[in-house]
C-alpha cells in the first residue's frame, strides 16, 4: 500500500517546486536505493505531460570511480552529463545514501578535480542557472541515526517538514526580503562572534520550497571585500564525507585570513581550493519552525529555526557579489538560547535576538506564526 505522504510530496515537488509544464524534460536523480518516491515522481510528471529521465547513483560505486578517476575521465564525464543537463528544463535531486561518509577516503586531490571539473560546470553553472530545480533528502535509517531518533519518528518529522504549507511561508518571507534589499550594514554577534559586512545593492531571494525541500530561508551575499571580524560556527558540518566541528573564521577586508576547526589542516586545504574559496558567496537567515537541531545534513541544518549561514565560495547568480569558486560550503550558526544565543543587526537596528525576530514586520517568521 502506498504511503499517501509520499504521493503528496511527489505532487508538491512536481506541481509546486519545479512547476512542470507539458513537454518539459525532467531529470530525476536518486542517490541511494529507495524507489517509492522516485516512482511517485515519475507518475506525477506523467500527469503534467512532462518527459521524465532518471539517473540512479550508488555512492559506493561513485567512491570507487572517484578513487580511480583521471583528469581526462573527469572531463569526459562532465562533457557527457553537461550535454544531458542542457536538454533539461527541470531537475529533481533526491539524496538517500546509507552512509554519509562514503566519500571520506577519496583523496583530496580527486575531490578537488571532481568539484572543479564535474560538479561546478554541470551543477553550479548549468543546472543551478538554467533549470527549474529542487533537491531534497529521503528518510531512511541512516538519516534517523544522524538525527538521533528512531526511523519511524524521523519519517514523521521528515514529512511534517517537507509537506509544510510553503505557499504560506512564501508570503511571510516578503517582509524580510524587502528589508534585506534596503539594508546596507549587517552585524552579527554572539559567543565567539562579532562580524560586520555590507549587503548594499546585492539583493535578497526568498526560499520557500522551489529549490530545496525542506526550505525556509532568505539569502543575500556580502559585498565581497566588506567582511571583517570573527565568526564561530556551532553546528557540525559534512564536507566530502568528513565531519568538521568548531569552525572559526577571522576575516580582513572580505578574506578568511585565519581558519581553525577540529581538523584545521584539512579545513585550510579546502579553503585553498581556489581564490574565491576564502571569500563569502552567501549570507542567509533560516527559520523553518520544525527544524530545531543539526543532523549533519545541510539541506535541513541551514533551515534551522533561529539560525543563519555564512558560506565560503561561489555566489548565486540572483544575489551575485562577483565571487567565483568551485566551493559552496554552507556553514551554520544557531543563535537560539540553547545554542548560546546571539543577535543580528541591520543598519544598527536589532532585528533578531536569540533566534526570535523582534521587529513587528518580521514577527510573521517566528515559529509560532509559521507552524
Amino acid at each position: 500500500m502506498k504511503d499517501p505522504r509520499i504521493q503528496k510530496l511527489a505532487a508538491n515537488l512536481v506541481g509546486y517546486s519545479v512547476d512542470v509544464q507539458p513537454g518539459e524534460n525532467v531529470l530525476v536523480e536518486m542517490i541511494g536505493s529507495e524507489r517509492d518516491l522516485i516512482n511517485a515522481i515519475i507518475e506525477e510528471v506523467g500527469k503534467k505531460g512532462g518527459n521524465v529521465f532518471v539517473q540512479l547513483t550508488d555512492r559506493t560505486v561513485q567512491r570507487v570511480m572517484l578513487q580511480n578517476a583521471t583528469e581526462e575521465m573527469m572531463k569526459t564525464w562532465a562533457e557527457i552529463d553537461l550535454n544531458r543537463m542542457k536538454q533539461m528544463d527541470c531537475y529533481i535531486g533526491i539524496r538517500a545514501g546509507e552512509n554519509v561518509n562514503d566519500l571520506s577516503d577519496v583523496p583530496e586531490e580527486k575531490m578537488k578535480l571532481y568539484n572543479s571539473l564535474y560538479s561546478h560546470p554541470v551543477h553550479s553553472e548549468q543546472r543551478v542557472k538554467h533549470t527549474k530545480w529542487v533537491v531534497l533528502r529521503y528518510p531512511n535509517a541512516s538519516m534517523a541515526q544522524l538525527a538521533n531518533t528512531s526511523t519511524e519518528a524521523f519519517e514523521d518529522f521528515y514529512f511534517d517538514v517537507c509537506n509544510l504549507d510553503y505557499a504560506k511561508m512564501d508570503k511571510a518571507q516578503d517582509s524580510l526580503a524587502s528589508l534585506m534589499k534596503r539594508t546596507d550594514k549587517v552585524r552579527i554577534t554572539g559567543p565567539g562572534t562579532d562580524l560586520s559586512f555590507s549587503i548594499k545593492d546585492i539583493g535578497a531571494e526568498k526560499c520557500s520550497g522551489q529549490k530545496n525541500i525542506p526550505d525556509g530561508e532568505v539569502y543575500s551575499a556580502p559585498v565581497r571585500n566588506s567582511v571583517n571580524g570573527t565568526i564561530s560556527y556551532n553546528t557540525p558540518t559534512l564536507y566530502n564525507g568528513i565531519t568538521f566541528e568548531n569552525i572559526k573564521f577571522t576575516f580582513k577586508d572580505g578574506k578568511i585570513v585565519e581558519a581553525s576547526s577540529n581538523d584545521t589542516k584539512r579545513l585550510n586545504e579546502i579553503l585553498d581550493s581556489d581564490e574565491g574559496a576564502r571569500h563569502i558567496g552567501e549570507f542567509a537567515i533560516g527559520f523553518n519552525p520544525h527544524i530545531l537541531h543539526p543532523m549533519k545534513d545541510i539541506l535541513f541544518d541551514e533551515k534551522i529555526a533561529g539560525s543563519l549561514h555564512f558560506t565560503p565560495g561561489q555566489a548565486y547568480e540572483e544575489t551575485d557579489n562577483g565571487n567565483r569558486s568551485s566551493i559552496h560550503w554552507d556553514l551554520v550558526l544557531i543563535q537560539r538560547p540553547d545554542y548560546g544565543g546571539g543577535e543580528i543587526y541591520f543598519d544598527d537596528v536589532l532585528i533578531r535576538k536569540d533566534g526570535i525576530f523582534v521587529i513587528p514586520e518580521l514577527e510573521c517568521l517566528n515559529p509560532d506564526q509559521l507552524k
